[in-house]
């Protein structure tokens, strides 16, 4: 570990690659700085390797200084561990009992510093997404899909040991696990067992009781001549809708990745020829006899491009669905809105408030399907939210345009 702490510098190579810039062996270097979460370049970076010691290195990235390792990738991910107990050791605020929205608003502060921390740790990435360290793992594949395919150098050149650009290991360990869930892929009951294939950033259907919903809600017409999927990710509704007979569904989605991601899986389930993935916030042009929306589930600010699923501010996904739907609905068709009430649960909305924003938009409750969670962390007690966890339940709304 170098004696002294370099101020690291960002610049830039084009609009979206800063680059971070260190300096090692008496020599200045840089390389390109990814993160998808899109935080800054650390300020301060020192050289780590095999020899670093788990207590001086939690001193200096609780102080704000990266490591860039240059050591055994093996160990690297054991000082990642080492770390990450040494934060889980340290005492919490408690978090009050009689204010769910309090707790909640303190778990993501301290799971935000703690990955805030746990992303100081840095490794080298080459032109080709190979990792320079000794016995690191093959990763170029599940790189291309996060980052895109490799390209060239930078012209300002990067570090001598062919070191193109520089990542947490944090969040590399992420992309190669995103890359398994793509590879492998998520089996989903409702599609007779076939698997959907998530993309890195796009929204995993693990929790399989929202898309059951979608299988078993009885339909508006049988079948209806078309439908919308707001917001489709995997595109996973949108195939669930076509196979239960739907014979043109649209599956419309912002996000790039999410599009491409959506139109590959309908290729893979067989359903392309009746599922169009079209670009839009929100909306399709035109209206449908039944449109489907599984909005994020909780009004709070995502810090990731995966928490988009999850967190939503303000309810914009929310509020724009359901502001929407009338005039996007045919006469007598129905909206579906899948929505978990963990966020009522947390104190951060209140049934009060979506029966509001139903009755606001001019919409009427038809009928409401009910669903408990079915995965781990509603069973687990060391869970700082597990009281709202245990007490979830996922619905589908059947909503339609109210009369006069």
């Amino acid at each position: 570990m170098n004696a002294h702490r370099p101020t690291a510098s960002t610049t830039a190579t084009d609009s979206s690659h800063p680059v971070l810039t260190w300096e090692e062996s008496g020599v200045l270097r840089s390389a390109r700085w990814r993160s998808e979460n899109g935080a800054a370049p650390p300020r301060r970076v020192e050289i780590a390797d095999d020899r670093t010691k788990a207590d001086a290195a939690y001193k200096l990235v609780c102080e704000g200084t990266a490591l860039l390792w240059r050591g055994d990738f093996h160990n690297a991910r054991q000082l990642l561990a080492a770390l990450a107990r040494r934060i889980d050791r340290r005492p919490r605020k408690p978090a009050p009992a009689d204010d769910p929205a309090r707790a909640f608003h303190l778990h993501r502060a301290a799971q935000s510093q703690r990955a805030r921390i746990l992303g100081m740790l840095l490794v080298p990435l080459d032109s080709e997404y190979g990792v320079p360290l000794h016995r690191a793992p093959d990763v170029r594949a599940a790189c291309a899909l996060a980052y895109g395919p490799a390209g060239p150098a930078p012209e300002d050149g990067g570090a001598a040991d062919g070191t193109d650009s520089v990542v947490s290991l944090r969040e590399l360990l992420g992309l190669v696990g995103a890359y398994e869930w793509h590879r492998k892929g998520v089996e989903i009951p409702a599609l007779g067992g076939e698997r959907v294939h998530p993309d890195y950033g796009v929204f995993s259907p693990q929790r399989g009781e929202y898309v059951d919903l979608v299988a078993q809600a009885p339909l508006p017409e049988q079948p209806p001549a078309l439908a919308f999927d707001i917001g489709t990710g995997t595109g996973v509704l949108a195939a669930v809708l076509a196979r239960r007979g739907v014979p043109r569904v649209i599956g419309t989605d912002q996000d790039p990745r999410a599009l491409a991601c959506a139109r590959q899986n309908a290729e893979r389930l067989g359903v392309a020829d009746r599922v169009e993935i079209v670009a839009a916030d929100l909306f399709p042009s035109g209206r449908a006899p039944l449109v489907v929306c599984n909005p994020p589930w909780v009004p709070a600010k995502p810090t990731s491009s995966v928490e988009y699923a999850v967190y939503d501010p303000n309810s914009r996904m929310l509020r724009g669905f359901l502001a929407g739907l009338p005039e996007h609905l045919t006469p007598g068709g129905e909206g579906w809105l899948i929505l978990s009430d963990l966020a009522e649960h947390l104190g951060l909305r209140t049934r009060a408030d979506l029966l509001a924003l139903f009755e606001a938009a001019g919409l009427t409750v038809l009928d409401r399907l009910d669903i408990a969670p079915r995965h781990p962390r509603a069973r687990d007690t060391t869970d700082p939210l597990h009281a709202a966890r245990a007490a979830e339940v996922t619905s589908l709304w059947r909503l339609r345009v109210a009369a006069g």
